[in-house]
């Protein structure tokens, strides 16, 4: 592996690949968004590409400017041909010989995280994946932009939420949203109890992340509002314990917002499922039980190490 690879070149190849997608978007005459869908994807390319070297304020106002595409609802995905019989037949030709490009990406991002660090050899791994993919299929070197192309346009604007309510919750953090989550907590449950105090972390961790979609935009807000003054300093918690019960707790959220679309909504879509609310449904009596479990070892765990 080059030890010359930073994470900053990754970047820059994926925001040159979402440039084509722009670019392709905007030589479409029959797309139905065609303008506002390209504009999209190219700024969206400007923000992963050159993001680290643009000034805060403009990139600021590049994630604006998405918001507003989207709420404007200038951006859609044309009507793709299904072609489920050429797949199945592709699919059928190679058989498992398809699972080795996929597998190739995580044996690569494990042993090369020793060597290149984590997040690049994640990158090496995908790049080598797609490789032996159109070696395996004898696909023409295009076919990743026209297929990944197709697949971000069906994931639209969803593809960046995680990303922005992550960025949401440190903006919470930094105003001291934390603070007064800690005075109403403080003021409305006996938190002195190291019983009611999990309760009350592990709850707010459920809330907030329905509220924002993103457990990662909850963390900072409950964990600076109730987990340490209550938990960690009022009770001795292990804040190492907390933190990663915490998480988990918030992860039972994201099973039960449409707002973390990701998850919920773009498997609807790409699924064409009749309930838009389907995937939560299904995941919902195993939110509540993985919720219980997380704040019985909590209580047992949290104050005993």
């Amino acid at each position: 592996m080059n030890p010359g690879l930073t994470l900053e070149h990754f970047f820059a190849l994926v925001g040159l690949f979402v440039a084509v997608v722009g670019g392709r978007i905007a030589l479409n005459p029959s797309h139905p968004r065609r303008r506002g869908s390209a504009a999209f994807w190219l700024l969206l390319a400007i923000g992963i590409g050159a993001g680290k070297s643009l000034p805060n304020e403009l990139v600021g106002w590049l994630v604006l400017a998405l918001g507003g595409l989207v709420a404007a609802k200038q951006v859609a995905a044309p009507h793709f041909a299904a072609g489920g019989a050429e797949r199945e037949v592709r699919a059928e030709q190679w058989g498992n010989r398809l699972l080795g490009p996929i597998l190739l990406v995580p044996f690569i991002a494990i042993a090369g995280g020793f060597v290149a660090g984590s997040q690049v050899a994640l990158g090496i791994g995908c790049l080598a994946g797609l490789m032996a993919a159109l070696w395996v299929t004898r696909d023409a070197p295009l076919a990743p932009v026209e297929e990944g192309g197709r697949l971000l346009e069906l994931l639209g604007w969803a593809l960046i939420l995680p990303q922005s309510l992550a960025g949401l919750g440190g903006i919470f953090a930094q105003a001291g949203v934390g603070e007064e989550v800690a005075k109403i907590v403080a003021a409305t449950l006996p938190v002195a109890n190291p019983l009611v105090a999990v309760i009350a972390y592990c709850g707010g961790m459920v809330i907030f992340t329905v509220m924002m979609g993103n457990a990662f935009a909850a963390f900072p807000i409950m964990t600076l509002g109730v987990g340490l003054p209550f938990i960690v300093k009022a009770n001795g918690g292990n804040p190492a314990i907390m933190g990663a019960l915490g998480m988990l707790s918030g992860y039972c959220g994201t099973l039960l917002t449409p707002m973390a679309a990701n998850f919920n909504i773009v498997p609807v879509r790409l699924l064409e499922l009749k309930d838009d609310f389907a995937v939560i449904k299904a995941q919902a009596p195993f939110a509540v039980a993985i919720w219980i479990f997380n704040v019985v070892v909590m209580c047992l765990c949290v104050y005993r190490f």
